[in-house]
């Protein structure tokens, strides 16, 4: 029960990571805001917190819009009378094609989904955390450090992400609000498994191979990460860029084939996601076109 009784917005919920954050920050006692696009199961997150004993209600909106941000922030304190964590988690992966060939309006998305939504929702987030000395999480990426070859401005957007949380750290230290930013590797999810994940079928053949653990991350080891920062046992962390890669950043080599097959299985968890591979339904624009 770290976060008994914390308030917390929770950002691209309804799948992948963000349903396993939801899912976590509830197990450790937190009221939650879920928030999400009109698409995504976030209703369905919402009802299994509920279900279990918690309390969740649910946003949903394109948070790229202003208002929307707004009004998400708005629900938590209606609801809640206060904020005390806000995860910036919403997020879209778009590529599979050279930058010279990258559509702009996929550009676009990208930059709406990954940036204005993370400085929106802080901007409206950041006087009501103010009042609780709260935290911000933003969901970066390995990418953001080592760039991404064919999902160049993927890579490009979470290194926005990674500055973007750096510099609201230091913003904001006079508030005693942290700011701190986690950057998974490859995870378990529609992004990097599947027929709608973006990567050709031989990368995702190969992917483990590249990691030196062997295998790629959970949703739940992820948000145990999240959990951390954003309980009151991090109080001394803020500004940080937090690693959660499998070893991929520091590797120089496909070291992940040498781990035997029974040292590549995940630890046991103890949630229970069930959008972990949903979140790329109808979501990917046609690449095919270019220009």
């Amino acid at each position: 029960m770290r976060l008994k009784d914390k308030v917390a917005i929770v950002t691209g919920a309804g799948t992948g990571i963000g349903e396993a954050i939801a899912l976590k920050f509830a197990y450790e006692g937190a009221r939650l805001v879920l928030a999400g696009l009109p698409r995504d199961p976030v209703p369905e997150v919402a009802a299994a917190i509920v279900a279990a004993g918690g309390e969740a209600e649910t946003h949903l909106g394109d948070l790229a819009e202003e208002a929307e941000a707004k009004a998400c922030v708005d629900l938590a304190i209606a609801r809640f009378g206060r904020l005390d964590v806000l995860v910036n988690n919403a997020g879209v992966f778009i590529g599979g094609v050279a930058t010279e060939d990258y559509p702009l309006e996929a550009f676009e998305r990208t930059v709406r989904g990954n940036l204005l939504t993370a400085f929106l929702m802080t901007k409206h987030a950041l006087p009501h955390l103010q009042r609780t000395h709260g935290n911000i999480l933003f969901t970066g990426s390995e990418a953001g450090f080592s760039g991404s070859s064919f999902f160049t401005p993927y890579g490009g957007s979470k290194a926005f992400l990674h500055a973007f949380a750096k510099g609201v750290a230091l913003e904001q230290a006079r508030h005693r609000v942290r700011a701190n930013c986690v950057c998974p590797g490859a995870i378990d999810t529609a992004w990097t498994r599947g027929a709608e994940s973006p990567l050709p079928e031989p990368v995702q053949a190969t992917l483990d191979n590249v990691i030196p653990l062997g295998r790629r991350g959970t949703p739940e080891e992820i948000a145990n990460v999240f959990a951390f920062l954003a309980s009151d046992e991090a109080s001394y962390v803020t500004g940080a860029l937090f690693l959660a890669d499998g070893g991929v950043t520091p590797s120089k080599a496909a070291t992940g084939d040498l781990v035997p097959e029974a040292l590549r299985r995940p630890p046991q968890g103890v949630l229970e996601p069930a959008h972990s591979h949903d979140g790329l339904h109808g979501k990917q624009p046609d690449l095919s076109r270019g220009g």
